[in-house]
């Protein structure tokens, strides 16, 4: 064990070091310019053409290749997400770097948006339809279709199996159930077995009905965690600018607000970026896996997505954490840690015993909406190296690691999910890089001459 913990920290102290934080953020304004800065100057049309379009008109899908709707792919991503990164990443990061962690996140989400929205259109456009109907896409594929790296497009499917393994496998069903133990003390042998049976009832459905059973599930579990996070904002409103105050502060003085305790202003800065990463994905390459089988006539009308993911994973449900426990304290000068940190900090700061139980609540339905959404992670990169015929196997294969993942200890894997998370950006960071001409077109293509007529449509209201 020793010496996996040497060996995974000299990696990780690579691939988070200053190089891996100034590509992310370069790519990141990079993709903003590139895209005409959509995040920040187009908010309504986003919101219009993706939660508003979908609460408002039937998303009938285009006979198009596809085998999921437009919305159902975004509840899909949304669903892979948002999961215990929301709650125990979040904590973690603010136990190790301090509450400056929470501004980084921030910072990594605004330059993210465009990033992810950029990944998903390139994964429509070189999705490859099957004979049975089905679709597979994601970074292998305008990897090795658009950079001609065969190579490069194997070595990321790799990537891609051992980073769902590592955050969905072991990461999510091990954070449910410590949660699960820690509040009803049920076994963790229990909770394996039963959500490796859910999980299997779902995945052996197929893309349609994970499509499903996300479309359900998203919008409840994150508006469920929100209002819960307002409530604690309202109830402590006296004290939430001195948090903020806290966290901008301790972004830039880390020693200031904790006396040293995490180290520099570079520490706050890198756990902020790891955990935000690994909570929204962006530069990771995996909202194109799961984007990929949307139907829609164009890639853009998908990649509108992106920035709206990313602002509800990172900017709405990670900051309710954040401020929970920045709010609460418990940060520093206690033995808490992860999502049980979180669920002190609810404890706190509401009343009765409904913060802990809303906690509990958001680590499982979170956890199990990543539980069936990153087997999809697997299967794009298993069928891209072994073929089609490998599916069933994979399926199987992921059930058992749902079961294992639950019984396993939670000692370092922390860490080595952020090793996974910075080996693997690399690749597809270059990627975007080298396309982004071809994004620049997709663009132009499509969302200026339908931002024009939104434009009418809000002039003619």
């Amino acid at each position: 064990m020793d010496i996996i913990v040497a060996v995974n920290d000299a990696v990780n102290n690579f691939v988070w070091g200053v190089p891996a934080i100034a590509m992310i953020l370069i790519t990141g304004i990079f993709m903003t310019i590139k895209l005409d800065f959509i995040q920040f100057k187009h908010i309504g049309y986003l919101f219009n053409r993706t939660v508003v379009k979908a609460f408002t008109k039937k998303d009938e899908g285009e006979k198009v290749k596809g085998e999921v709707t437009s919305f159902q792919a975004a509840m899909m991503s949304i669903s892979a997400i948002v999961g215990s990164g929301n709650i125990a990443g979040v904590a973690t990061a603010i136990v190790a770097g301090g509450p400056g962690a929470v501004f980084w996140m921030w910072i990594a989400a605004l330059v993210g948006m465009a990033t992810k929205g950029a990944e998903i259109a390139l994964g429509i456009k070189y999705n490859e339809q099957r004979p049975d109907g089905t679709v597979d896409g994601g970074p292998m594929y305008y990897i090795t279709k658009g950079l001609k790296c065969k190579w490069l497009g194997a070595f990321m499917s790799v990537c891609v199996i051992f980073y769902a393994i590592v955050i969905s496998g072991i990461i999510d069903i091990n954070t449910m159930a410590v949660v699960l133990d820690e509040r009803f003390s049920i076994p963790a042998v229990g909770t394996g077995i039963f959500f490796a049976v859910l999980t299997g009832i779902c995945i052996f459905g197929g893309a349609g009905r994970v499509g499903r059973v996300c479309e359900f599930l998203a919008p409840f579990m994150g508006g469920a965690y929100i209002l819960g996070g307002l409530a604690i904002v309202l109830l402590n409103i006296g004290d939430v600018p001195g948090a903020f105050a806290l966290i901008i502060k301790a972004a830039f003085t880390p020693q200031g607000v904790t006396g040293g305790a995490v180290g520099s202003m570079f520490v706050a800065m890198r756990y902020g970026f790891a955990r935000g990463i690994f909570s929204n994905e962006a530069g990771v390459g995996s909202a194109a896996m799961v984007h990929c089988n949307a139907a829609v006539k164009h890639p853009m009308e998908q990649a509108v997505w992106g920035p709206v993911e990313v602002f509800l994973d990172t900017i709405l449900v990670c900051s309710v954490s954040g401020i929970a426990v920045v709010l609460s304290g418990l940060w520093t000068g206690s033995d808490l840690d992860g999502a049980r940190l979180v669920m002190a900090a609810f404890d706190m700061l509401l009343p009765g015993n409904w913060g802990g139980l809303i906690v509990t609540g958001a680590v499982i339905l979170f956890g199990f909406s990543c539980l069936i959404t990153f087997n999809t992670y697997v299967e794009r990169g298993a069928t891209f190296l072994f073929g089609e015929k490998c599916r069933t196997i994979v399926r199987v294969i992921w059930v058992a690691f749902v079961f294992i993942g639950a019984i396993s200890g939670e000692s370092i894997v922390w860490d080595i999910a952020d090793t996974v998370n910075g080996i693997i950006i690399f690749p597809n960071l270059i990627a975007l890089w080298v396309l982004s001409k071809e994004l620049v077109a997709l663009k132009k293509e499509y969302t200026e001459p339908d931002l024009e007529l939104y434009r009418a449509q809000k002039r003619a209201k």
